[in-house]
């Protein structure tokens, strides 16, 4: 599989990674599209790949095109490249907010993959949803499923309305979390607790919390009032965040984030 990224940037890396280290392509079938110099003697030094500025050198002859530019800059690189890609190839974009008919009357081209990874794809933890237009073939859409497998969970969704959902749940999700663990943290650090022990706690107890709701397949409910003991500690806790509205504001967050993604979308 030849494999082209129109963008060498964070997420770019994290799949290109994942792509090498999956054994999906080889260095020398993959290659990258990157303005800025130092980036690119960066990822062909660091995996062997072939970077070029030129966007057409980058993307002749792939069997995916992945655009992983910023969103303000996909209307240019689709310029670029309007007219120019094959019948054999597919266009894979991660680009926030760019819905399946923008892609295809951009690129003058009808085989698009939507796609909507999640940070935690650089460590090959990643949550990524998507879907495609109908003129994805078969052999494409198993190419795209395990290059998005060698970077964590995919799920392939054939409305493509459940990407705006995924953009505020799982997408935007890592930040939500990290505001939490960083309570959690200065938490500690409040009660009297050394920050790199608080640190620690935290962190092993998101970590061990979502294992044992995965591995165990129990409903969070089931396992939170195991925690919780009548006239306990954790009662009084959860009684804090209730009367303070956490699981509300946590509901209209993850709601407002979806309605900017659908404004987004809608230009």
């Amino acid at each position: 599989m030849k494999v082209a990224f129109i963008g060498g940037g964070k997420m770019a890396e994290a799949i290109l990674h994942g792509v090498l280290s999956g054994k999906v392509a080889a260095p020398q079938d993959v290659s990258v599209g990157e303005p800025v110099s130092g980036r690119r003697e960066y990822l062909i030094n660091e995996f062997d790949v072939l970077a070029d500025a030129d966007n057409l050198k980058t993307a002749k002859d792939a069997d995916l095109v992945v655009f992983a530019v910023k969103p303000q800059d996909l209307g240019s690189v689709m310029g670029q490249l309007k007219g120019h890609l094959g019948p054999q190839q597919a266009a894979l974009s991660i680009v926030a907010g760019a819905k399946m008919e923008t892609l295809a009357k951009g690129l003058g081209h009808q085989s698009v993959i939507r796609v909507m990874p999640n940070t935690p794809a650089q460590i090959g933890e990643g949550m990524t949803l998507w879907t495609c237009s109908d003129g994805v073939d078969d052999s494409r859409r198993e190419m795209t499923k395990s290059v998005l497998g060698t970077i964590g969970q995919e799920i392939y969704v054939s409305d493509e309305k459940y990407m705006d959902m995924a953009t505020a749940l799982s997408a935007s999700g890592p930040a939500y979390v990290f505001l939490f663990i960083e309570a959690l943290i200065d938490a500690g650090v409040y009660v009297g607790m050394p920050r790199n022990m608080a640190r620690t706690l935290a962190l092993q107890t998101v970590f061990g919390s979502t294992k044992l709701v995965m591995d165990t397949g129990m409903h969070p409910v089931e396992l939170k009032d195991m925690v919780v003991s009548p006239g306990g500690t954790t009662a009084e806790a959860l009684k804090v965040l209730e009367d303070r509205g956490v699981p509300a504001a946590i509901v209209s967050a993850v709601d407002a984030a979806y309605r900017k993604s659908v404004q987004l979308g809608q230009g």
